[in-house]
């Protein structure tokens, strides 16, 4: 089948390019084998779900090493699995802009622990996109320098991307502060 994804510039499946890097996949398992939990190709996409203790050393492994060089971290999302176990999956999009590779990472999250290390000590776009995940999810990033919200007020209550967020909730009003 045609990848009909005109205008994203970066390769998603390892066709092509077996000779200038070593499909991710295969190297992290074989790298980090008790911290990968799993693998697959995903509409042409190589994801990655790791165990939280190791996010860091996995993510420092795929930014450093020149074989990957994913030098560009594009975004960092949250998906809530309301009713399952862990709850959350916290979501990195990595891309190799010399090697035109992209790679998701996910992080399983319960809901009473939702903290993830902060990756902002490796790329500094992390700074805000684990703001925004915070302000819409709650999942904390532990060694964040600032986490504040980003989308909304700092009197809102609750997070509103999560699933079980009441709908009609009314927040409190903001005006000046004076």
């Amino acid at each position: 089948m045609e990848d009909r994804r005109a205008g994203v510039g970066v390769e998603g499946s390892r066709a092509g390019h077996e000779a200038e890097a070593p499909f991710p996949l295969e190297v992290l398992r074989q790298q980090f084998p008790e911290e990968i939990l799993e693998t697959c190709l995903s509409q042409g996409d190589a994801v990655a779900a790791v165990r939280r203790e190791s996010l860091l050393k996995i993510l420092e492994f795929l930014k450093s090493d020149a074989r990957f060089h994913f030098d560009m971290l594009a975004d960092i999302t949250a998906v809530d699995y309301m009713g399952r176990t862990p709850r959350f999956d916290v979501v990195y999009h990595l891309i190799s802009l010399p090697l035109k590779h992209r790679l998701r990472i996910k992080v399983p999250v319960e809901e009473d622990d939702a903290v993830v290390p902060s990756a902002t000590p490796l790329w500094n776009s992390a700074n805000w996109l684990e703001r925004e995940v915070w302000d819409m999810f709650g999942i904390r990033f532990s060694g964040h320098p600032d986490l504040k919200r980003i989308l909304m007020y700092e009197g809102f209550q609750g997070h509103p991307l999560r699933k079980d967020y009441p709908i009609r909730r009314r927040q409190p009003q903001i005006g000046p502060k004076n």
